[in-house]
This record gives C-alpha cells, sequence and structure tokens, in this order.
C-alpha cells in the first residue's frame, strides 16, 4: 500500500513525520508532504487574533479531498471538534508533556532574578508565570525552537519556557534548565502527544495506522480535548489540562487562568472509563469540572 502523509513544514513536523512514517514503513510505501499553514504566515500582530485550526486547517482540507491520505499534528493543536469526515485514528505513545525553563544564567525558576525578562508565545505559560512569580517580565518570543534558543543566546532574554516534548524530538534536551513540575506549570491540551488523522471511511488507511496507537495516551488526550470542547475554548486560551492514568481511574487536573496571572480556577477530578475508549465525549469528570458551578 502506498500513503502520503501530510503535516506543516516546519523542523519539528518534519520530525515528527518522519517518525511515523519510521513507523509505517514495513507496512507501506509512505511518501511525505508538507505544507505551509494559515498559523505558519501569521505575523506577530495576527497571532494574537488566533482561531481554533490556524495550523491543521490545509492539511485537513488536503487529507479530505484525498491529496493525502494521513495527517500527522501536534495535537495542541488541534481543535476539540476535527472537521467532518475524519477521525484520530490514533495517538503513539506521548512524550513527557512537562514545559521547561531553558536559561542563560539561572540554574532554575526560582533562581531567575527579579525583573528577569522571560521569553514565551502562550498565553497559558505567561499566566501562570506571573502567577508564581510576579516579579518577573514575560515578553513574546515567536519563531522555531532553533530561532528562540539562539535569539536568547543572543540576549533577547533571560530565559525561555518551551514544551520538553518539542527539545526531546529535535535532540536537544542538552538546552533544558529545569523541567517545570505540572504541579504548578500546568501543560497545554495535548502537549506532548501526536495526533494521527484519516478520514473516516477510509478503512484501510485508518486500519493500517490504528497499529501506532498506545491506548493509555489516546484515552488521556480525549478526556483533555473534552475538557477544551466543554470550555469552547481555542488552543491559544490560557487553558490547562492533564489527563493521567491512575490504576482503573483516570485523574484530570485542570486550570483557567486571566490572562495576567491575577485570577486561576483549579480542580481535579476522576472517573473510570466505561471501554477502551469512552473519553470521546464529555466524561463525568470532566463535566464535574467544566460544570456550571466552575464558570
Amino acid at each position: 500500500m502506498k500513503i502520503r502523509i501530510g503535516g506543516r513544514g516546519s523542523q519539528l513536523s518534519l520530525v515528527q513525520l518522519d517518525l511515523v512514517a519510521a513507523a509505517l514503513a514495513d507496512r507501506a510505501d509512505v511518501e511525505i508532504v508538507s505544507f505551509r499553514t494559515t498559523g505558519d504566515r501569521l505575523s506577530r500582530l495576527d497571532a494574537a487574533m488566533t482561531g481554533k485550526d490556524l495550523f491543521t486547517r490545509e492539511i485537513d482540507e488536503a487529507l479530505l479531498d484525498g491529496r493525502v491520505d494521513v495527517a500527522v499534528h501536534s495535537l495542541k493543536d488541534v481543535p476539540s471538534q476535527l472537521p467532518l469526515g475524519l477521525v484520530l485514528a490514533a495517538v503513539p505513545v506521548r512524550e513527557d508533556p512537562s514545559d521547561v525553563l531553558v536559561s542563560r544564567e539561572a540554574s532554575s525558576f526560582a533562581g531567575l532574578p527579579a525583573g528577569s525578562r522571560v521569553g514565551t508565545s502562550s498565553p497559558r505559560r505567561r499566566a501562570q508565570i506571573l502567577l508564581s512569580r510576579p516579579d518577573l517580565e514575560v515578553t513574546d518570543a515567536r519563531g522555531n525552537v532553533d530561532t528562540r534558543i539562539r535569539r536568547l543566546r543572543e540576549g533577547n532574554w533571560d530565559a525561555l519556557v518551551l514544551a520538553r516534548a518539542g527539545l526531546a524530538r529535535l535532540g536537544r534536551l542538552d538546552d533544558v534548565t529545569e523541567v517545570l513540575p505540572p504541579s504548578w506549570m500546568l501543560p497545554a491540551i495535548g502537549q506532548g502527544a501526536l495526533a494521527i488523522v484519516t478520514r473516516r471511511e477510509d478503512d484501510p488507511v485508518r486500519e493500517l495506522v490504528e497499529k501506532l496507537d498506545h491506548l493509555a495516551s489516546h484515552r488521556e488526550v480525549l478526556a483533555e480535548r473534552a475538557l477544551l470542547g466543554q470550555l469552547e475554548a481555542g488552543c491559544r486560551a490560557p487553558v490547562a489540562g492533564l489527563a493521567r492514568t491512575d490504576g482503573k481511574r483516570l485523574r484530570l487536573t485542570a486550570a483557567v487562568f486571566a490572562s495576567d496571572g491575577s485570577r486561576t480556577l483549579h480542580e481535579e477530578g476522576k472517573a473510570r472509563p466505561k471501554s477502551q475508549r469512552s473519553w470521546g465525549s464529555a466524561s463525568p469528570a470532566v463535566c464535574w469540572l467544566a460544570g456550571p458551578r466552575r464558570s
């Protein structure tokens, strides 16, 4: 079988496409097709006015019209509702979803001097940094990982906060100063996970990529995405969530932040899955966390 897998043309996305292609190589003849998405074209000003599918839209459209057979996304970029006709066929083993500090001089987040400039493009990270350290200055940081770290070394910032998963896939964990624990730096919905998407009715391709699925990772991200859907939040909203399998139960931790870190809502819930993948709609834990009393 020959299949075409599509994704963004960024360095990290191409690494992720190569990982999926290598995993499928013994079962199919794989061709990689890269796309420049709306999110890739946005200016800094436009980036503040984001929608919910800026880094996935063009790839999903190519999947729907048959130009590719599989789409590979960073799951944190995927809207809570996929376009009609597409299905999340597989979630491979999830990387550590933690955020990390990359610092020029300080040996830890706590060790950053007051007034230090910390770079991030994420409203969620910004809110949590200011919640913990209102004495820091949080400034915008865009570009790919290499660009941001190079600009850090040039003195644009004193530190960066990035996703550990991206650095791991790029082989750049040596740049990490400190892994920030989810107990206070709660990650983005789906952070560290890959989404492998196919057409719902394309049974041969869907069954092929389902062999790459990791059940625990899939369950966890479906619970997180159900929370995102309940809150009707986009991928750049200051919302965080992390689901973890705890024995036969799933524990979901969630938080919503004021953009300046001045206020936060934080809660946890547990639920037991009813079937192999029963988190596609809102689970009891999600409903409890995102219900009217938490709005």
